[in-house]
């Protein structure tokens, strides 16, 4: 996964600043490897983030911090993840369909993917789960009668959404902490893309403001200035500000 060039981090900020979240994760995506987004889409959601990660690492470095607090004693507390380390956690999940049996009953289903997030955000909360699920069934039967997703008993949908979520190693990252206070322990999700847009939203901004105060200074155009290395940018700037 190659790194985002100056011009790359303005063209995906400002195209996904009015986005939603699952929109931006195609567009970094697509701006790093140039993948067609539609391709990109149908990546199972680990092996999407497994791409983010790297895209994080290339562009920013992989060490990135974590903030939180205890829910017991409400003490601050900070770590420090590695985006290369959580990238090599799961290998990407790139079978076209997996089986799943229990009893009589035999399920052949995909792993989810950002399409598939796209069409469950419009559910309730307590129907976003089956509804996804069912999406990602291409066949199912018991005891050689064919069975249609909905049909599907809901312990068994209970089952099988466990093997889905094994099979795609990364498409949920918990991390474990505890406190240096109290010693709790506890879990967060991480999310991958909240970061790698936060690092791009500073990135853009501190891009701005470089190519305001140079522009000014010596009138050069914006492409004239994110031509520039990084560090030929600061020792120019370091004229400028004195």
């Amino acid at each position: 996964m190659g790194a985002l060039t100056a011009e790359d981090v303005l063209r995906v900020w400002e195209q996904g600043s009015a986005c939603a979240p699952l929109e931006r994760a195609l567009l970094l995506l697509s701006a790093a490897d140039a993948a067609p987004v539609g391709e990109l889409a149908a990546l199972p959601i680990g092996a999407r983030d497994r791409r983010l990660l790297a895209l994080r690492a290339a562009t920013f470095g992989a060490k990135m911090p974590l903030a939180g607090r205890c829910p017991r004693c409400a003490q601050d507390l900070e770590c420090t993840l590695d985006a290369r380390e959580l990238a090599a956690a799961g290998s990407e999940a790139l079978a076209p369909a997996y089986e799943w049996r229990s009893g009589e009953t035999v399920v052949r289903y995909r792993l989810p993917d950002s399409r598939d997030l796209v069409a469950v955000e419009g559910c309730a909360p307590e129907d976003a789960g089956r509804a996804l699920l069912e999406r990602c069934i291409l066949q199912a039967a018991r005891a050689d009668e064919k069975l249609q997703p909905k049909d599907l008993p809901e312990e068994a949908a209970s089952a099988l959404a466990e093997a889905m979520a094994r099979a795609d190693a990364g498409a949920e990252t918990t991390i474990a902490l505890t406190c240096p206070a109290c010693a709790h322990r506890w879990t967060v999700l991480f999310d991958v893309l909240t970061v790698l847009w936060a690092d791009v939203t500073r990135r853009a901004r501190r891009l701005l403001q470089e190519v305001d105060a140079l522009a000014r200074a010596y009138g050069w155009r914006e492409a004239d200035v994110l031509a520039l290395s990084p560090r030929r940018r600061s020792l120019y700037l370091e004229m400028v500000t004195g």
